[in-house]
């Protein structure tokens, strides 16, 4: 099973990539955790600067962006 994170404080666009992300697993009827972390100290673990980021099986996947979803789709699928 994947291991999919969503890392951001909360904002729109964390809302957004959160959204599409799960978005993104159900139409590839993926087994995944999703989990959303808001956490300022567990984000900067991962060398994250700007947020929203996707993180897949510990790996930062994008920062600062929502990608589109056949990009996430892509980024989770690999």
């Amino acid at each position: 099973m994947k291991e999919v994170k969503v890392l951001g404080p909360g904002c729109p666009k964390c809302q957004e990539l959160m959204a599409q992300t799960q978005k993104a697993i159900q139409e590839l009827d993926l087994e995944c955790s999703v989990e959303k972390v808001t956490d300022i100290q567990q984000i900067t673990s991962y060398g994250v600067m700007m947020t929203p980021a996707l993180v897949v099986d510990g790996e930062v996947k994008v920062t600062g962006k929502v990608p589109s979803l056949d990009d996430i789709k892509t980024m989770i699928g690999q």
